[in-house]
């Protein structure tokens, strides 16, 4: 370690993203990438964003973005934050609204970049178990009768669908937990709630205390673009945008916006991508159970499976070398799961006849 870097950097145990490697003939199904193209009206915009503009500065508040995401979600533009990619609009609310005395709460089994963020900006930070099957308990982050303050909750944030478990919470259940902290910030992560969920966003007018974040690395196949924005009540927005404005005044390019716009505004083929993920996903889900795993509920373009007669991190390590990639995590109650995003048909079927090759050894 450089004994020039600050304290905090020596104290930081940094995310760890998904691999991308390079293999020839490459099944790549470990980032949870969506297996088609983004909308080729978004790939017009951004060629015809390309020329003598791109010497000059991006809009620093995306105005145009902002609209075409307050049109689609019907909330005023000043509900709208964006960012560059979701990851960024987290870390900007981790420190602009989920940084208090009392320790931020979130769920033991959930996205790693949550306690990452926690170690970079010193919040206290309070891992709530999942139940046995992977399930948050809506009870489990409601106030108790005689609780003292301090053991309340300063923050609460979790993803829905949750990942990499895939398991969703019903939007009646988002609200009793939103509805149960008034006082304090709820930011509900929905970086794949279109392929299954129901958005939170619904809620926003009615809770102040709702943060709804979104991504269009995922369902809008935009990944390379790196777009994310969040919902919210006016206050929580103008609290993004004063560390935003502390931060990069233009975190998202001409390209990106422009990318993005065209995205937002081609509804019929998002929804038709989606559809396919969705249908792909549960007859991949079939093919796995049919081979003897375990899989649980996805409401996301990824399904978490285990196989109770083989190793988890073999599996995953016999499917490499057949250049088929997903994702193995070390963390204690998920060692033997295989977190997998799927792919095309014809990407899953490979999958399915490499595993069977596998048991059959």
């Amino acid at each position: 370690m450089s004994r020039f870097w600050s304290a905090v950097v020596h104290g930081l145990t940094p995310y760890v993203p998904g691999e991308q490697p390079k293999l020839d003939k490459l099944v790549k199904l470990n980032t949870n990438e969506h297996p088609y193209g983004p909308s080729p009206k978004a790939l017009d915009a951004i060629r015809a964003a390309t020329g003598d503009g791109l010497r000059l500065y991006p809009d620093p508040n995306a105005d145009a973005l902002k609209a075409a995401l307050a049109r689609r979600h019907g909330v005023q533009t000043q509900q709208i934050f964006v960012g560059n990619g979701s990851d960024e609009v987290l870390a900007h609310a981790f420190m602009a609204l989920l940084k208090h005395d009392r320790a931020l709460w979130f769920p033991d089994i959930t996205y790693s970049f949550y306690p990452v963020y926690c170690g970079l900006y010193g919040i206290t930070q309070r891992q709530i178990p999942l139940t046995e099957d992977f399930s948050i308990q809506v009870e489990d982050y409601l106030p108790q009768a005689g609780q003292a303050d301090a053991e309340r909750p300063g923050a609460i944030i979790f993803p829905n669908p949750n990942a990499p478990t895939g398991r969703v919470l019903a939007l009646a259940d988002v609200e009793r937990i939103v509805a149960g902290n008034p006082g304090v910030v709820v930011l509900v992560d929905e970086a794949y709630v279109d392929f299954g969920g129901e958005s939170a966003i619904a809620l926003v007018d009615r809770h102040p205390n709702l943060l709804v974040t979104h991504t269009f690395s995922k369902s809008r196949s935009l990944a390379g673009l790196r777009v994310g924005y969040a919902v919210g009540h006016a206050d929580l927005i103008e609290g993004l945008e004063r560390v935003k404005n502390s931060f990069n005044s233009y975190p998202l390019d001409r390209l990106a916006i422009a990318g993005a716009v065209a995205s937002v505004e081609d509804e019929d083929f998002f929804q038709d991508s989606c559809r396919k993920v969705i249908a792909t996903r549960e007859r991949l889900v079939a093919n796995m159970q049919a081979l003897g795993f375990e899989v649980q509920p996805s409401a996301a373009n990824f399904i978490f499976a285990r196989h109770p007669q083989h190793d988890g991190a073999a599996l995953t390590a016999a499917l490499r070398e057949r250049a088929i990639i997903v994702r193995h995590f070390k963390a204690p109650r998920i060692d033997q799961f295989m977190r997998i995003t799927v792919g095309t048909d014809a990407q899953c079927d490979v999958l399915v006849e490499a595993l069977k090759g596998i048991l059959d050894r």
